[in-house]
């Protein structure tokens, strides 16, 4: 169970109002946590604007999970 200010981060965060780094500053300490944090409240994590400096590391992080993915099945 998550304290009330430990949803409210997350709730903030699944917003897009705060970031990851912003979490790890405030006790969050693996991403692992983070999700499953998301997936008890029944939210998903904040989709990331599809351009910016991180954006071709994304694509290709994002090809890389679908190509996994589909060796899976």
């Amino acid at each position: 169970m998550l304290s009330d200010e430990k949803q409210q981060l997350i709730r903030r965060y699944a917003a897009g109002d705060i970031t990851w780094h912003e979490l790890r500053e405030r006790g969050f300490e693996h991403y692992i946590a983070v999700l499953g944090a998301l997936g008890e409240l029944g939210l998903r994590p904040p989709i990331a604007p599809p351009g910016g400096p991180n954006a071709e590391a994304r694509r290709r992080g994002q090809e890389r999970l679908r190509a996994l993915l589909q060796a899976r099945t």
